[in-house]
C-alpha cells in the first residue's frame, strides 16, 4: 500500500482537491457538509504534499504518464525538488488559511459556492506546478483564472465585481500572449512536452519565432504573476476579496506565475541564449521599484500589502535574471519563505480589522496595548518581509542580493537594498499607526480576535521563525533544486522513454 501511495505521489495533490471539489458541489444546499468536506480534503492535501515532498527527496524525481502513452505523446505529471516543495507549501498554507476561515468565511460566501471553488483553484495550483506538458500548463493556469474570479467576486458586491471584471481582463490577455507563444513553440519544434522541448530546441535553428515565443511566454507568465508594467490590477483587486481568500491570493496565485517563469525559462528556453536578460533585469528593477513605492503611499493594510506582493515578486525575478546557481537558490528560497510571510501579513491584516473595526491606518490604533499577542504575531512576518535578521525574510534577500552581487550587477543589488529599506518603513508604518499610537475610534477594548484567527497566524509565524533560526536546511534544498533546474538531465530520463526511474500508469 504504501508502494502505490508513493508510486503515485504525483497525483495525490491534484486528484483530492478535485474529487473534494466535485463532492462539496454535490452538497450545494449544506454549508455544514460541504465544510466538512473541505476540511477533509485539505487535510488529505496537506498529508499528500508531505507524503510528495519525502518521496522526492527520497527516491529522485517521479513521473506519471496517463493513458500509457509515453512520453512525449501522453500527458505527463513531474514532480522534482522545486515541483514537490511548491505543492508541499500549498498544502501547508491551504491547511492554515482554512483554519483561519473558520472565523471568517460567512454563511453566504459558502452558500455561493466557496468550498467547491477554492478546492478547485487548489488542484489548478498544484496541476500547474506538476504538469509536464507546456500546453497543459495553460489548462491549469485556466482552471486557476476561472475559480479565482469566483472566489473574487463570491461576495457579490459592486467592488468585488469591478474588482473580478479588471483580474478577468488582464489575465484573459495574459492567456492570449501565452497561448499564442506556445503555439509558435510548437510550429517551430513539433513537440509540447517540457522534457522534450528541452531536447529538441538545441538541435533546432535560432529564428524570429522562437525569440518571439520566449518574449511572448515571459510577458503572459509576467502578467499573472504581477511584473512591472502591467501589475496594477492586483492591488486593484486583492483588497476587495475576504481575507481567507485575500492570503491564499497572495500567498500562491502570483507564484505559479514565477514558477512557470524558473522553469520554462531554465528547461525550455534560456535567459542569456534567448537574449532577453537585460530584458528581465529591468522588469525585476521596475518590479520591485514601483511596487514598494506604491505601497508607500496607501492607507488601506490591504493595499499596502498587495502592492508589497508586487514588490516581492521583483527579487524573485532578480534571481532568474542573474540565473546563476546562487541567484537561482536565492529564487527559490525567496519563492518558499514569501509564500508563507505574504499570506501571514494578509491574515494579520484580518486580525487588525477584526480588533480595530478598520482597515484604514489612520482609524486605527492601540492594539499594542489593547492585544499584545497579535502585536507580537504581527511583528514576526512584517520584520521578516522587511528583511531583518535572523527571520526567513534576512535569508532569503540575503541570498539573492550576496548572488547579484557576485554576479557584478551592483546596481541591481544597492536598488534591492534601497527597496528593502522602503519595505522596512511600509512595516514601521503600520505598526506605528495601527500598534503603537494611542486609539482612534472611542473604543476602550480592542474586539476579540477568535481563536482560529490566531492558531492559523501563529502557525505560519512559527515557521517562519523556524526557517529564520535554522536555514541550513532549506539552503541545501535550495540548492538542489536550482542544481536540477540548470542541470535537467535527471528531469528528461524521467519523462522521456528512456527513463531509469519507474513510472506509474494510472
Amino acid at each position: 500500500m504504501t508502494g502505490f501511495l508513493t508510486l503515485h505521489a504525483p497525483l495525490w495533490p491534484v486528484l483530492l482537491p478535485i474529487l473534494g471539489a466535485g463532492l462539496a458541489a454535490c452538497l450545494w444546499k449544506s454549508p455544514r457538509a460541504q465544510r466538512l468536506v473541505s476540511a477533509l480534503c485539505i487535510t488529505l492535501l496537506l498529508a499528500a504534499s508531505l507524503l510528495l515532498l519525502v518521496a522526492v527527496y527520497r527516491e529522485g524525481i517521479l513521473a506519471i504518464r496517463f493513458g500509457d502513452w509515453a512520453a512525449p505523446f501522453g500527458i505527463v505529471f513531474v514532480a522534482d525538488a522545486l515541483a514537490a516543495a511548491m505543492v508541499a507549501i500549498t498544502g501547508i498554507l491551504a491547511a492554515a488559511v482554512m483554519t483561519f476561515g473558520l472565523a471568517d468565511i460567512r454563511r453566504r460566501e459558502e452558500q455561493a459556492g466557496f468550498h467547491p471553488l477554492l478546492l478547485g483553484m487548489l488542484a489548478g495550483v498544484n496541476g500547474a506546478f506538476l504538469t509536464g506538458d507546456i500546453f497543459n500548463l495553460y489548462v491549469w493556469f485556466e482552471v486557476m483564472l476561472i475559480t479565482a474570479m469566483g472566489l473574487l467576486a463570491i461576495g457579490r458586491n459592486r467592488a468585488q465585481l469591478d474588482a473580478t471584471v479588471r483580474y478577468a481582463i488582464l489575465n484573459l490577455f495574459s492567456t492570449l500572449l501565452f497561448l499564442t507563444g506556445v503555439a509558435l513553440l510548437y510550429g517551430a519544434t513539433g513537440t509540447l512536452n517540457m522534457a522534450d522541448l528541452a531536447r529538441v530546441l538545441p538541435q533546432t535553428e535560432p529564428s524570429i519565432n522562437l525569440t518571439l515565443s520566449a518574449l511572448l511566454l515571459l510577458c503572459g507568465f509576467g502578467i499573472k504573476a504581477g511584473y512591472f508594467p502591467l501589475f496594477f490590477w492586483l492591488p486593484a483587486s486583492y483588497h476587495t476579496a475576504s481575507i481567507t481568500v485575500s492570503a491564499i491570493f497572495a500567498g500562491l496565485l502570483t507564484k505559479v506565475g514565477v514558477y512557470a517563469c524558473l522553469r520554462v525559462f531554465t528547461l525550455i528556453f534560456s535567459v542569456e541564449d534567448s537574449g532577453i536578460r537585460e530584458i528581465v533585469a529591468v522588469l525585476a528593477a521596475g518590479t520591485m521599484l514601483f511596487g514598494v513605492f506604491g505601497a508607500a503611499v496607501q492607507w488601506d493594510v490591504r493595499r499596502i500589502l498587495s502592492f508589497h506582493i508586487v514588490s516581492q515578486i521583483g527579487y524573485m525575478l532578480l534571481g532568474l535574471a542573474i540565473s546563476t546557481q546562487a541567484a537561482l537558490t536565492g529564487a527559490i528560497f525567496y519563492i518558499l519563505h514569501h509564500i508563507i510571510v505574504k499570506a501571514n501579513l494578509f491574515l494579520l491584516a484580518g486580525a487588525i480589522h477584526r480588533a480595530s473595526g478598520t482597515f484604514d491606518l489612520r482609524k486605527s490604533g492601540g492594539l499594542m496595548y489593547r492585544n499584545p499577542l497579535l502585536a507580537a504575531l504581527f511583528l514576526i512576518p512584517a520584520l521578516s518581509l522587511a528583511g531583518l535578521p535572523p527571520l526567513s525574510g534576512f535569508w532569503a534577500k540575503f541570498l539573492v542580493i550576496d548572488a547579484t552581487f557576485r554576479a557584478g550587477e551592483h546596481w541591481l543589488a544597492g536598488l534591492a537594498l534601497f527597496v528593502g529599506l522602503l519595505t522596512l518603513y511600509s512595516m514601521t508604518k503600520i505598526w506605528m499607526e495601527a500598534f503603537w499610537k494611542k486609539p482612534v475610534l472611542p473604543r476602550v477594548e480592542a474586539r476579540r480576535v477568535p481563536l482560529p484567527m490566531l492558531l492559523a497566524i501563529a502557525a505560519l509565524g512559527t515557521l517562519t521563525l523556524a526557517i529564520g533560526f535554522m536555514p541550513q536546511p532549506l539552503i541545501l534544498f535550495s540548492q538542489t533544486a536550482a542544481a536540477a533546474l540548470l542541470e535537467p538531465a535527471a528531469y528528461l530520463s524521467a519523462v522521456l522513454p528512456s527513463a531509469s526511474i519507474p513510472e506509474a500508469r494510472p
